[in-house]
């Protein structure tokens, strides 16, 4: 992506007379002089994104991605719902892609969890943490700042699904433990994968441990697919995630009598995007009790 916007940039400069190249950054200057408008959350977040592009700009000296994120900024600070960078947009190695996939997810489902409305501030840091990552990563060679976005992120994001959290109920009475029919337990897959990475296991080795104490009646095991490809294959790729997740779970212990499996493919989205959109979040399996 960073290669595109150099060569965009310096394409337009050229076409200005009588001034050097980088003489004028019109976007990060009018974000600095922009009012926010819109919900507290795009207030944020363009603050946000006003301070990372003078930083790439004036520290930096990233001229592309200071007026990538100048530009994210005057969207969100007229109100427009800018959402963190896309995985696809950036030039990642695949370990990358598939950490910051899962990143990604993770924060997408927090904002389809009310975020943005519940701590708005919070929301916005949490995602220039994640775009001011993926930048980092796709240069890949400031050690340093790469591990302090990251960094940044992993404490924001850990703070946000806190804030989402209901409040602590009051000493007396003490609270009845969760009933196991409303636990829902999500595993989640890489693109066109079915296969268990270790985030994934863990969630599997916490059902399993959970039906140990409490064996339920029955365990629903539902597998989804996001929107990228064919609907017909994306039911059959939701159909081997539910599938892979059984096996798993009765490797553990858990008895297959009680173990149901479905496909929705992409059907029932936890995030709603067009079709043909790849979505971390949007390809999971569903595990609940009965």
């Amino acid at each position: 992506m960073k290669m595109v916007r150099n060569f965009l940039l310096i394409s337009g400069m050229i076409l200005v007379s009588g001034c050097s190249v980088f003489d004028s950054f019109s976007e990060v200057d009018a974000l600095n002089e922009t009012q926010a408008v819109g919900s507290p959350f795009t207030q944020a977040l363009a603050d946000e994104y006003r301070i990372f592009a003078n930083r790439e700009l004036r520290e930096m000296f990233d001229y592309p991605d200071a007026l990538h994120f100048a530009r994210k900024g005057l969207a969100a600070a007229s109100g427009e719902s800018v959402t963190p960078e896309p995985i696809t947009d950036w030039n990642l190695e695949e370990p990358h892609i598939q950490e910051l996939s899962a990143a990604r997810g993770r924060l997408m489902v927090a904002f389809d969890l009310g975020a943005r409305e519940v701590a708005p501030r919070e929301a916005a840091y949490t995602q220039a943490m994640f775009d001011c990552w993926i930048e980092q990563q796709e240069e890949n060679w400031q050690d340093n700042d790469i591990v302090n976005c990251k960094t940044a992120f992993a404490d924001a994001i850990v703070k946000l699904e806190g804030m989402l959290q209901p409040p602590a109920p009051a000493p007396e009475p003490a609270p009845e433990p969760m009933a196991p029919e409303d636990a829902v337990y999500l595993v989640f897959f890489n693109w066109d994968s079915q296969d268990l990475g270790s985030g994934a296991l863990n969630v599997l080795d916490a059902v399993a441990t959970e039906v140990a104490k409490n064996p339920p009646s029955q365990i629903n095991i539902v597998g989804h697919a996001d929107t990228s490809g064919p609907r017909d294959y994306n039911q059959k790729l939701a159909s081997k995630r539910a599938n892979a997740v059984r096996d798993a779970l009765i490797q553990r212990g858990v008895d297959a009598n009680i173990l149901m499996v479905d496909s929705r493919g992409e059907s029932e989205l936890l995030v709603e995007t067009p079709d043909n959109v790849r979505e971390p979040a949007n390809r999971r399996v569903n595990i609940t009790f009965e």
